[in-house]
């Protein structure tokens, strides 16, 4: 028995700590499983920049709103379930989101849920509804000014990867339509082309975030002192501090404080004013263009609003 377990088990009993212990597998199982998904979707890309990535959180970071929540919304109005089903998983996706200050029992209930609407449906008939979905209601919900400083890492030559809690087929196909590298995304069982209902480990969510980036980076090669994370969330801080650099964008109350408390440089899109909170970024060398383009970007919308 590690010394960890040994101290769980002493502080709450055999049964609690035995349930963490299967919590840490299942946070490895989906970070290794949502590693391979990636690596090979991206398998032929070859950069300029090998060791050098940046990964940005999806949700409220890249788009406006939770994209799973969009998913579910254009799977709703092809009467794939129902609007009561519709109103479930929108309570589910709030208790995941606040997943941080949330008990474990609540957390378990949301993972064990969360796919049990894909059950026994075909992967090619869910990512073709993905793909119009993406076009009905997300593509214009997408940040101009995150998917500019995605652009820029593109091209300094490195590589660029979604890394979301929304399945990876829905993942891949935003990191498609932004032509970004890939994405790392939660992982479903799969059988004979369908969905079983149930996750390869866990959602990749909090430290699953993490274990995903440091299972792609012993894959790709990548020296992740040099690779940069994005991410609205104080959820995201295993994801964020397990790389050299970390931006918060959109952030919630608790990682704008933590990101200014650590130094970190921090974007707001949410509003009209200009969006750079501390400084310009280095991106390989072209923080003054990063800092031109999002400022450019701001100043469009006001003239459109003004206008």
């Amino acid at each position: 028995m590690t010394p960890k377990l040994r101290r769980r088990r002493a502080a709450t009993g055999p049964a609690v700590a035995d349930r963490h212990v299967d919590d840490d597998v299942r946070t490895v199982v989906a970070g290794a499983a949502s590693a391979a998904a990636a690596s090979k979707a991206a398998a032929g890309v070859v950069p300029s920049d090998p060791t050098a990535a940046a990964f940005f959180d999806c949700d409220n970071t890249m788009m406006v709103g939770a994209s799973i929540f969009h998913f579910a919304r254009g799977l709703a109005a092809r009467k794939f379930f129902t609007t009561r089903d519709l109103a479930k998983m929108a309570w589910f996706q709030l208790h995941f989101r606040v997943g941080g200050k949330e008990s474990q029992d609540k957390m378990h209930a949301t993972r064990d849920r969360a796919l049990a609407f894909v059950e026994g449906r075909e992967v090619k008939e869910i990512v073709r509804y993905g793909e119009e979905i993406y076009d009905e209601l997300m593509a214009e919900r997408i940040w101009s000014g995150t998917r500019t400083l995605a652009r820029l890492h593109l091209d300094a030559g490195q590589r660029v990867w979604l890394v979301t809690a929304t399945p990876v087929e829905l993942a891949q196909i935003i990191a498609n339509r932004l032509n970004l590298t890939g994405a790392l995304g939660t992982v479903s069982e799969v059988e004979d082309g369908r969905y079983t209902g149930r996750l390869l480990g866990e959602m990749l969510h909090g430290e699953a975030k993490a274990e995903a980036i440091r299972a792609l980076a012993e894959r790709e090669g990548l020296d992740l002192s040099r690779c940069t994370a994005y991410s609205d969330s104080y959820n995201d801080m295993p994801m964020l501090t397990a790389v050299g650099r970390a931006v918060a964008i959109n952030p919630d109350h608790d990682l704008r404080e933590e990101a200014r408390a650590r130094g970190w440089k921090t974007y707001d899109f949410r509003t009209g004013r200009k969006a750079i909170k501390v400084g310009a970024p280095a991106i390989a060398g072209a923080g003054l263009l990063t800092g031109a383009a999002v400022a450019a970007v701001a100043l469009r919308r006001r003239r459109r609003r003004l206008g």
